[in-house]
């Protein structure tokens, strides 16, 4: 897989591996904050947006994140 730099000067990495996690957040008691992993998301090559798969649907008006999919570490 490559990485290139798209029309917007963003990093977007080519090939079947989403480039994106995407997280409801559901807010607790305090500063709690609840996250579940619903999806992922790939970027689009031109940096204008991004396509989902949505594994889950939150239906109680959570905040939806998306976070980029950093690489494992295949050290340890």
């Amino acid at each position: 897989m490559a990485n290139q730099q798209n029309a917007r000067g963003t990093r977007t990495e080519t090939g079947k591996r989403p480039t994106h996690r995407v997280f409801a957040v559901r807010e607790g008691e305090g500063d709690q904050r609840f996250w579940s992993e619903i999806g992922a998301a790939w970027a689009h090559p031109a940096g204008t947006g991004f396509g989902l798969v949505l594994n889950f649907l939150p239906l109680q008006g959570q905040k939806i994140v998306l976070r980029v999919n950093e690489p494992k570490d295949e050290q340890g």
